[in-house]
């Protein structure tokens, strides 16, 4: 197996950190001083840079340009808070959290530091290396592991470690659906007429919850660190910045949503390589979780189209920062096509009544 180490590189334009001040800021928090900063190139959403000491490395979270003009999704305090929290509930596959900055003069943003948690993370650029190197049977053991351990995140007990105070599970799948629903109206920039009948679709079917837990909301094969020796062992989960407590099914439902098959539009498969031969479809992965929690999944079609809605939107307010000006990214040029792709994905599960 001749995957590599998750690393980071070049930092892109625009977005470079003032070494100077940092290294001022956080001489007494670090044990040795930073003497270069690299980034790490995977995501669209919160930044991500190496802090490389003489010693050890670290890692520095901060949020996008143009975050502010779009509320919710890049709280670094909260974030913070919650690695902290997760880590004192006993559920270890956090990275563990180090220091907050909320003085954004020191370079230009409030930021945290987290410890680096070695490793492989799979990436869709990964997928016929993947393909090629890892035995079908491994593959199957791995996309396991992934609902093995989400399954063990919804069933901790959000009461007794008092998880529940991190965010207001009642009313959580519909507050959900008119939160997104005017995120995605402030970051609009086409008419898509497929939005708008998910949306009243979502609005018409809201179920009643039956179940309340811990909710990663991005869980997935690129936010996991896997074990290099052996890659069916998960070490770490990372970007836990939409986290909260809520029905389990609405983080199901997300991870369904980018969990790709290999018929489906090409545009999805770059974000994901669960569609790869080996891996759980998703009916097998929903019937296993269901099997592991005990939870009835009947009603997955709702919370898998609003998983595809939901990535849809995020994608629509990447595209806005973009269409703003906020940021140059030439990655960010044509994700308006992929908004369209994924609600077309939607209409055609509802009409359908199957995980398309």
């Amino acid at each position: 197996m001749n995957f590599e180490i998750d690393s980071a590189g070049e930092i892109r334009k625009g977005e470079t950190i003032d070494l100077v001040s940092l290294n001022k800021y956080l001489k007494k928090i670090l044990a040795d001083k930073i003497v270069e900063i690299k980034q790490y190139g995977g995501g669209f959403s919160n930044l991500t840079f190496e802090l490389i000491t003489p010693g050890k490395s670290y890692v520095l979270r901060k949020p996008p340009a143009g975050a502010k003009e779009i509320k919710g999704g890049h709280d670094m305090a909260r974030e913070f808070g919650l690695l902290q929290k997760i880590a004192s509930a006993g559920f270890q596959k956090v990275p563990k959290a180090i220091h907050l900055c909320e003085n954004e003069e020191i370079i230009g943003d409030i930021f945290y530091v987290m410890e680096k948690v070695d490793g492989i993370i799979l990436r869709a650029n990964d997928a016929l290396q993947f393909a090629k190197e890892i035995p079908e049977s491994s593959i199957r053991k791995l996309s396991e592991a992934i609902c093995r351990e989400q399954a063990k995140l919804h069933l901790i007990d959000i009461e007794e470690t008092g998880l529940i105070e991190i965010g207001k599970p009642d009313g959580y799948v519909r507050r959900q659906i008119v939160g997104w629903i005017k995120r995605y109206l402030a970051s609009q920039t086409d008419p898509i007429q497929d939005m708008v009948d998910i949306f009243t679709w979502l609005e018409d079917e809201l179920p009643e919850s039956t179940h309340q837990s811990l909710i990663h909301n991005d869980y997935k094969y690129d936010n996991l660190v896997l074990n290099a020796r052996n890659i069916t062992e998960i070490k770490a989960i990372l970007d836990w910045e939409m986290t909260t407590v809520g029905d389990p099914l609405m983080d199901l439902g997300a991870t369904l949503a980018y969990w790709t098959e290999a018929g489906d539009e090409s545009f999805t498969k770059q974000f994901n390589l669960s569609w790869v031969k080996g891996n759980l479809t998703r009916k097998e992965y929903t019937e296993m979780y269901s099997e592991l929690t005990g939870f009835d999944t009947s009603n997955i079609l709702f919370y898998y189209v609003f998983g595809l809605f939901k990535n849809a939107v995020i994608i629509q307010q990447i595209y806005y920062r973009y269409h703003k000006g906020f940021t140059n990214d030439p990655r960010f040029k044509n994700l308006i096509y992929g908004v369209k792709v994924l609600a077309k994905k939607a209409v055609k599960s509802i009409q359908s009544g199957e995980l398309k």
